[in-house]
């Protein structure tokens, strides 16, 4: 269940896990800012300091249990512009996409220059993985990630299944965890996209040589 990592394991995996989490929660705080709703502006939220985003206790569980959580973005959906629901799918939606976008970045830097730096390759390897697994991992539609938001907004009716969800999801999500049932879903979708972005890499390196 818990896999204690060594000191050039976390000093390798620390800025993958930094950035994909500070992105990640500053889209989701940019986005609803754009949409109407403050509150993210209010509490000092609208910066890339990770201090601002990331989790003590989560950033430690990351590292030894394979998940995590940061100090999730405050957003308040009567404050959002137009229609709420697709509002708030839009919020929820621009933390997966910020990790897909630094993750198609990581495989340009590392393509660009970045295998030439001491470690580049290891770090820039685990950019990609950590924040396309951030991505998909979120896009799982049960409470609390994102998916579950972004579900409610693209299907039609009263979503009242979500409310009484969320009194289950944390419950359901680790069990998902712990039995290997995300792992099983999500490694399909991550393994191709991968090795896409490595493709990219390699091609864009090529060209710098």
């Amino acid at each position: 269940m818990f896999n204690f990592p060594t000191l050039y394991d976390i000093a390798i995996m620390l800025p993958a896990v930094v950035i994909g989490l500070t992105f990640h929660e500053y889209a989701h705080g940019w986005t609803a800012d754009r949409l109407g709703d403050r509150t993210a502006r209010y509490h000092g939220r609208l910066t890339l300091n990770p201090v601002a985003h990331v989790d003590v206790v989560g950033l430690i569980m990351l590292f030894i249990a394979g998940f995590g959580w940061a100090k999730p973005v405050p957003v308040n959906p009567l404050n959002l512009l137009g229609d709420m629901r697709r509002s708030l799918m839009l919020v929820s939606l621009a933390g997966p996409a910020a990790n897909l976008l630094v993750a198609v970045l990581g495989a340009v830097l590392l393509g660009l220059g970045g295998w030439k730096i001491s470690y580049g390759s290891e770090i820039f390897n685990k950019i990609i993985i950590l924040n396309l697994l951030l991505a998909i991992f979120n896009l799982i539609p049960v409470p609390p990630l994102d998916g579950s938001k972004i579900l409610a907004g693209i299907l039609p009716g009263r979503q009242e299944w979500l409310s009484v969800l969320e009194n289950y999801g944390t419950l359901i999500l680790i069990l998902l965890l712990f039995t290997g049932v995300v792992g099983f879903v999500i490694r399909p979708i991550i393994t191709p996209l991968y090795k896409l972005l490595i493709i990219l890499a390699q091609g864009l390196s090529h060209v710098v040589k």
